[in-house]
């Protein structure tokens, strides 16, 4: 059986035979290939405004194999394979693959020309079993994941099977893995996908998300206003023609400026600090001819060199910081890095609140948050990592979720700021129209890369923010695990909200609210994989947490409260998880034993022991299978504490009636302190009374 012929693909490509036929294009405006192109864009097999835009280039095969490997690329772009193939076969195998994938087959296949040819093999015919096992053991001798493995042998997989159902076989060698199993071949299974991305700490994540909600709900309005009054002036001076009279002004201005000592406005440009030619022109008449020649040249063009200085836009500054202007004024020559952090500060609030995956964030569009008749706001968009059509081959073009997204104020805050940027029903994150200096003609949404960098540039700049107004406090750290890039937010949301830190991030967002929001977007299990990732991050604080327990314990760490001897009994479990991979079936395993539901509470300076049919926290709606540990009752059996509340307990008692004996503490606000740190001393001194020890405890 060959593979699966189009009705209109030929049988064997001529020089211009279009590289993907035209039954197969969904994304009609990019440009489409000829066969004798060494250069193949894949972007008319794609319709997500998110993805790479990636191309072949086939000038990179070896000369001698270039013909052999640049049909057998277009027969795979073109053809599918035939059913009988994947009988048998892993389910993850389908007769087409998504364009991504498949440039990077065609990328190992390149390896595997380059591999051949070094060893006097110029033609496929001559491409053995043998060779193609010593050419997958050579490339996956150096350490390698399981999925990159696996990957890695499928794309040779495809080669052979390709050539094996042509009408005309080269006589490729069957790979190897085919009769003695795949798994000789592959590396140890380790943690793989969103399970093994490291979260954002809560000191980056703390700081980053409190700048992006700054600049979305308080600084968003100047901003806006700030680049329509730009760009309002660059037009202006777009537009303004020569004449004498315009000539005058400009002269007029400069020397009435150096009489004053006054500096010429500037801006930063490619080579350095400048004249800012179009501001000067929309404020003098003059056309922009005139002031670069006038400023150019003579005592003028010295001064002004000299003397280079700001171009504030004249506006009213409304955002505030804790009541003061977070600016004295805006500048002609920042609007554009204002405009792309204000873009970044969206993609940010709306990755991380949402439980989004970024190319569902940048494919949004504009309407896609209607204002709702009742109820919470809903956001309605495509879902791309899941899209299979009815032969379970990926949907470049996403499909519709088939339940929304739930948003909480600060994402439909982000959503409306962005629907002010780009023309209606356009992408949120347009690429063109994010491009606000140069204004290029790019389609499709802001690429991953392009947000990775302006995140890091957000970063930076809201850290110089916070220098400049003197809030040490809200750097933002760089985090230890590397760039935060785009894909980090919806792990570090499962792990915020199943570890509760403390510090910036826990005044930015609820915990047990965002759990609700989250789930409630996520309803059924079978796709989009937020509840696993939930499920495994609760079930990591839960080992964490019993791991920790356990060994203060045997180091002798005292333990009180009503739940104490369960906690024990629950430490006591911690060692079988030492070195365990955490999978979503284990987390499962483990949120499910009763035994094991240790949750630690900073905020409350304790651990919760759950039971729910003692659960206090829960009283008013009924039993839940997990503690409300923003509403801990102190009364509840379910708590216990360690030496260790006990001391921070101390701490913070001592810190308030420093507070309290400060002269600028009004009375009635130290009295409250003072009150206050007696109750925390009380329940510390209550756990040194009857603490005991895993020595003393022997039960």
């Amino acid at each position: 059986m060959t593979v699966a012929p189009l009705e209109s693909l030929p049988d064997r490509p001529g020089p211009d035979t279009p590289v993907i036929a035209a039954d197969l294009i969904v994304n009609p405006e990019a440009p489409n290939a000829r066969y004798s192109d060494m250069i193949w864009p894949l972007s008319p097999l794609n319709a997500n405004p998110s993805a790479s835009r990636n191309a072949l280039h086939l000038d990179a095969f070896p000369e001698p194999l270039r013909g052999e490997f640049t049909y057998l690329a277009w027969s795979m772009i073109n053809r599918a394979l035939p059913d009988d193939f994947l009988v048998g076969r892993v389910p993850t195998w389908r007769t087409r693959q998504s364009p991504g994938k498949l440039y990077a087959t065609v990328q190992r296949w390149r390896a595997l020309a380059e591999w051949l040819v070094k060893r006097d093999i110029t033609t496929l015919t001559q491409c053995t079993t043998e060779d193609v096992r010593a050419f997958a053991l050579d490339n996956l001798r150096t350490p390698k994941s399981r999925e990159y493995a696996g990957s890695f042998l499928t794309s040779i997989s495809r080669l052979w099977a390709f050539d094996f159902y042509d009408a005309r076989p080269l006589g490729i060698g069957e790979p190897p893995w085919h009769w003695e199993g795949i798994d000789d071949f592959l590396p140890a299974a380790t943690a793989r996908g969103e399970n093994a991305t490291e979260p954002i700490t809560a000191a980056t994540m703390g700081p980053l998300l409190i700048w992006a909600l700054r600049v979305v709900d308080d600084f968003a309005e100047d901003i806006m206003s700030a680049w329509e009054k730009a760009t309002e002036m660059t037009a202006r001076a777009e537009a303004t023609v020569t004449n004498k009279l315009g000539l005058a002004r400009i002269k007029d201005y400069v020397d009435a400026r150096r009489d004053r000592g006054e500096p010429i406005p500037s801006w930063v440009q490619s080579h350095g600090p400048t004249e800012c030619i179009p501001y000067i022109s929309a404020l003098t008449g003059a056309s922009m001819g005139q002031v670069d020649r006038v400023l150019r040249r003579g005592y003028r063009s010295e001064y002004a060199r000299a003397n280079l200085g700001p171009s504030p836009l004249r506006l009213k500054i409304k955002g505030c910081i804790d009541g003061t202007p977070w600016t004295k004024a805006i500048d002609f020559g920042d609007v554009d890095s204002l405009m792309r952090h204000l873009g970044t500060a969206c993609f940010i609030v709306l990755a991380y609140l949402t439980g989004m995956r970024p190319g569902e964030v940048l494919s949004l569009r504009s309407g896609s948050c209607p204002e709702p008749d009742s109820g919470p706001h809903l956001i309605y968009g495509n879902v791309y990592k899941t899209a299979r059509d009815e032969d379970g081959n990926y949907l470049s073009e996403g499909t519709l979720r088939e339940m929304p997204w739930v948003a909480i104020a600060p994402a439909v805050s982000a959503i409306r700021v962005l629907e002010q940027i780009v023309p209606e029903g356009d992408l949120l994150f347009d690429a063109h129209a994010h491009d606000f200096r140069l204004r290029r003609k790019f389609t499709g949404s802001i690429t991953y890369a392009t947000m990775s960098e302006r995140i890091e540039h957000f970063a930076t700049w809201a850290s110089d923010q916070a220098t400049r107004l003197e809030r040490p406090h809200e750097t933002v750290p760089a985090d230890p695990h590397g760039a935060i890039g785009t894909e980090r937010f919806r792990r570090t949301l499962a792990w915020h909200i199943a570890r509760r830190p403390g510090g910036l991030v826990a005044l930015a967002i609820q915990y047990g609210h965002m759990r609700t929001v989250v789930s409630a977007g996520y309803a059924s299990r079978s796709r989009d994989g937020i509840h696993d990732l939930l499920d495994i991050e609760t079930a990591r604080a839960t080992v964490d947490t019993l791991a920790t327990l356990n060994a203060d314990l045997s180091e002798g760490v005292g333990i009180s409260g009503p739940a104490a001897r369960r906690a024990i009994n629950a430490a006591a479990h911690a060692p079988e998880f030492i070195g365990t991979v955490i999978s979503v079936r284990t987390a499962q395993d483990i949120l499910d034993n009763s035994q094991l539901s240790v949750y630690e509470n900073p905020g409350s300076y304790l651990m919760c022991v759950y039971n729910r049919d003692k659960a206090l926290c829960h009283r008013l709606e009924g039993q839940q299978e997990a503690p409300s540990l923003e509403r801990c009752q102190p009364s509840c059996a379910n708590i216990t504490r360690t030496d260790h509340h006990a001391e921070q307990l101390i701490f913070l008692a001592e810190q308030l009636e420093k507070q309290a004996g400060s002269e600028i503490v009004p009375v009635p606000l130290a009295d409250r302190f003072r009150r206050r740190a007696s109750s925390l001393r009380s329940v510390a001194d209550e756990h040194y009374r009857n603490r005991v020890t895993v020595q003393e405890d022997p039960s």
